[in-house]
């Protein structure tokens, strides 16, 4: 990765603390290898922090201006740049990147990152999740729908996909599923591994069972008892990389929204419970949350579709 270039910005500072903001920069993009876009952002967050601290010291700062800053500094910096209209993500992503810089220059000795460590990073606002709606999510777990040209692979699409709407599963619980959960005698559950090794169990629908009776009957690779039950084309493991990518094709192909990833139907299994009556405490131990306000999120999703749903029906609304 090339070295960041800062030469067309005029940055306020003494040539002390400019020579060691160079450097860290170097070294993030070469020892770090730091994305190239996620590198220019540390960049112009710090060249705006040093702009902040030419008006807040009264004139461009050295290292020894910045050795000892204090927390009330640097809320002051996040306060300066909410003036401006920067939210809550800018201003959480610009205090890591000055936390990055003060601990290069703690390493070197010649500063202090404790104020910056100290500060609590400003809250993220939480993102509703977006889950398809009940007919487009059976449309992609339609075997007649998969793209795939290739009859196993798209009866192998159909019923990785089933699993993530059917059972609430994450892609990688479902690859890491194995034949003998589905060998004769298996019962109307799926033990799940989830995170952290924690195990749930969930209920297995016969339309989720029927899916994946379908892709081994096709499937041209041997599948052992012990093995991972989903192979790529080329009989290994299937990667979750390539779920992504069937995905992306049915978007294009059922002209879905952007929102409509593998997640989203884990999502959309959750708000489909919940809008029929489903409670938060089943749901939690459903999808496999460690707690109960990792669920409530989706009673936001659900209000969300009845005020739309308001709106759009109600002669007064």
């Amino acid at each position: 990765m090339a070295k960041p270039s800062t030469e067309k910005f005029l940055i306020p500072g003494k040539p002390d603390l400019l020579a060691a903001r160079q450097d860290w920069l170097a070294g993030l993009a070469g020892a770090r290898r730091l994305a190239a876009n996620t590198l220019e952002a540390y960049e112009r967050d710090t060249r705006q922090f040093l702009q902040f601290l030419t008006g807040h010291r009264g004139g461009p700062p050295g290292l020894s201006d910045i050795a000892d800053l204090r927390a009330a500094d640097l809320r002051a910096f996040l306060a300066w740049r909410r003036g401006d209209g920067a939210g809550a993500r800018t201003l959480g992503r610009g205090l890591a990147a000055i936390r990055s810089f003060l601990r290069h220059l703690e390493r070197q000795g010649v500063a202090n990152a404790a104020g910056a460590t100290a500060l609590a990073s400003p809250k993220q606002p939480k993102s509703l999740p977006r889950p398809l709606t009940a007919e487009d999510a059976r449309r992609v777990v339609s075997n007649d729908e998969q793209t795939a040209e290739e009859p196993w692979i798209a009866a192998r699409n159909a019923a990785v996909l089933t699993l993530l709407y059917g059972c609430g599963l994450r892609i990688s619980e479902a690859l890491g599923l194995t034949p003998g959960l589905f060998d004769a005698g298996a019962g109307e559950t799926l033990r799940i591994a989830g995170k952290g090794g924690k195990t749930r169990l969930v209920p297995l629908l016969p339309v989720a069972r029927q899916a994946v009776a379908e892709y081994r009957r096709l499937c041209p690779w041997r599948l052992e008892s012990g093995t991972p039950l989903f192979r790529g084309a080329r009989g290994g493991p299937l990667a979750a990389a390539i779920v992504q990518r069937e995905m992306r094709r049915l978007r294009s192909a059922l002209d879905l929204p952007d929102s409509a990833t593998p997640h989203a139907l884990r999502h959309s299994f959750a708000t489909h419970l919940l809008g029929r009556g489903g409670d938060l405490r089943t749901i939690q131990e459903l999808l496999g949350h460690a707690s109960l306000s990792t669920t409530q999120v989706y009673t936001g999703v659900d209000t969300e579709r009845l005020l739309d749903v308001y709106q759009a029906a109600h002669p007064r609304a």
